[in-house]
């Protein structure tokens, strides 16, 4: 699938199976480094294998997830968790010693190095051969969560939809029709919620279990250092959910008090949330995933050519599929390919507005992965969600102002831009809430699924606005976090979309008064990938790393005088 650059190391028929790569790992570790020189082309050289093996692993899961009703995509993706993965991490940890153990390593110049050993030392302490087989484990497993909610469809006046095709009927203006489908996609839901629990249950024990073999006192804290979470710890993390509900908590209820008053409700019910507050129409900025690509080029065009050129190779090099259909993995993803430079865009396009939003997003994470694969090694390419995100949310932001590629009513614009910046006075406290649920449920071991239930309805409504009436809907709203793709495939992964949504906050105030110098210093930043320090790379991108109450109020300010502008 992928097109081969000139490798130097790994020969370019390279077959995927454990007997043609233990040879060249076993050169690796066995190779004489007696100089600088040695040390750093054996570094180059475990990067060039690094970034084939996590190309081969990247398009099998691509393949899995665009059709998960496939079983030799199921084989194939299983053979390289089962067979290969837990091969190669005992050779990894072996050769993370041997550069930890360099006595040239000091002379590795260059930010990248200083990051690469920081992280490497990190992955030396948390190490232990009895975690292989529970990784194995635990990958098999997460990925029965994208196979169950694959199969989440309903029946619609004669037609089946999948629960993301679903959606859009949650934005008709017939209140009816809305609960009536609202209606199907929980009785839809419930129909998974104890297999979800149990699947739940067993990945929260292997993941203790993990963390126990590794000397944490519990998977938490373990996470943090597998992360490599250096620049901010669970405090800060507590800061950010603190100053979330200080400031965005009261935004959301105003903006919920203002849906209500112009829908003339007494109450708000869950499916009133999405739908025009005026009573139009859904917005409808497309057809189908081919005329939302060429919208996003086009929009990409006028912010900057190089955005645009990306997703044009892309399309030329077919790494994009769109469209939403069945048995297709939920969600939106935008895969790295180390080798050939130019990443995948996997989502699940149903012609909805959010639709657009998703492919900005998996646009700027594309961007950035062009722009990092020159870096001299895969390490320094392999990104930290902190950093990653910001490009993905600052580039929803900075390209509203060229929407009109998919709006050509002046008022669809209006509504467009509104509706997204709305969207994320919604998502920062669900943010807070997800990773606050994360922070509980692997710190108190043994809970039960009652417990998790009361302690999710209490987080619920400490960020809640108490303005959405979920009654004769409870099992539905205790059941909410069950959506929430990363709790089981990638835990902990989840408040970076809150740190980073800030810093887009930041970057999009900066472009309105400087959009040359904003946009010239996000292609720095993007093009540093991990070689500087979260905070170094933010200051790079002209905005602060920053959860203090006075940073957040800041921004919370900037973003109510620009809601009070659209309204």
């Amino acid at each position: 699938m992928s097109q081969v650059s000139n490798r130097s190391f790994v020969a370019n028929d390279l077959v995927f199976n454990w007997e043609s790569l233990d040879p060249i790992f076993n050169d690796l570790q066995n190779r004489s480094l007696n100089s600088l020189s040695d040390l750093k082309h054996w570094l180059k050289d475990q990067s060039e294998l690094s970034a084939i093996l996590e190309e081969e692993f990247a398009w099998r899961y691509i393949r899995m997830n665009i059709d998960t009703e496939n079983e030799d995509y199921q084989n194939d993706f299983q053979y390289f968790v089962q067979e290969i993965h837990p091969k190669i991490a005992p050779f990894e940890d072996i050769l993370n010693r041997r550069l930890n153990e360099s006595r040239f390593k000091s002379e590795l110049d260059g930010p990248g190095y200083k990051i690469l050993l920081r992280n490497v030392a990190s992955q030396i302490e948390i190490f232990r051969e009895e975690n292989i087989p529970l990784f194995t484990a635990l990958s098999q497993e997460s990925q029965e969560y994208g196979a169950i909610s694959a199969k989440m469809t309903i029946q619609y006046e004669g037609e089946e939809y999948t629960l993301q095709q679903a959606s859009k009927f949650l934005k008709n203006t017939n209140r009816e029709i809305r609960k009536e489908v609202f209606d199907l996609i929980q009785v839809r839901r419930s129909k998974d919620i104890v297999s979800l629990n149990l699947l739940f249950d067993k990945l929260i024990e292997k993941r203790q279990q993990v963390a126990l073999n590794a000397d944490f006192e519990n998977y938490r804290d373990y996470m943090f250092k597998s992360m490599g979470r250096f620049d901010y710890g669970p405090k800060d993390c507590f800061d950010f959910h603190d100053s979330i509900k200080t400031y965005f908590v009261p935004l959301e209820k105003m903006v919920a008090e203002r849906r209500k008053s112009k829908m003339g409700l007494d109450v708000l019910k869950p499916w009133d949330l999405t739908v025009d507050p005026d009573g139009l129409d859904a917005l409808k900025p497309f057809q189908n995933g081919d005329e939302l690509l060429e919208k996003a080029i086009a929009c990409f065009q006028k912010i900057d050519p190089f955005f645009s050129d990306c997703l044009i190779e892309m399309k030329k090099r077919k790494h994009l599929d769109l469209d939403s259909k069945k048995g297709k993995a939920p969600g939106g993803f935008n895969y790295p390919l180390y080798e050939s430079g130019y990443p995948f865009i996997f989502m699940n396009a149903a012609g909805n507005f959010r639709d657009v939003t998703t492919m900005l997003h998996e646009g700027g994470h594309a961007i950035h992965s062009v722009l990092s694969h020159s870096l001299e090694l895969t390490e320094f390419k392999s990104l930290t969600s902190e950093i990653a995100e910001l490009a993905s949310m600052s580039m929803e932001l900075i390209s509203m102002d060229h929407w009109d590629v998919f709006f050509d009513n002046e008022e669809d614009l209006k509504r467009a831009k509104r509706d997204q910046i709305l969207d994320i006075v919604r998502t920062l406290p669900w943010v807070a809430t997800i990773d606050k649920f994360q922070h509980w449920i692997y710190t108190n071991k043994n809970h039960t699924v009652e417990e998790r239930y009361n302690y999710w309805l209490s987080l619920s409504n400490e960020f809640g606005t108490d303005l959405v009436d979920w009654s004769g809907y409870e099992e539905g709203k205790k059941n909410q976090w069950q959506r929430q793709l990363h709790l089981f495939e990638v835990p902990f992964y989840y408040i970076e979309y809150g740190m980073a949504q800030l810093g887009a906050i930041a970057i999009w105030r900066n472009y309105k008064k400087d959009p040359k110098t904003t946009i010239r210093k996000y292609k720095e930043a993007l093009a540093l990938g991990y070689t500087k320090t979260i905070g170094e790379i933010y200051e790079t991108a002209g905005i602060a790393f920053d959860f203090s109450k006075s940073y957040v109020k800041e921004l919370s300010e900037f973003l109510k005088e620009e809601i009070e502008k659209i309204n």
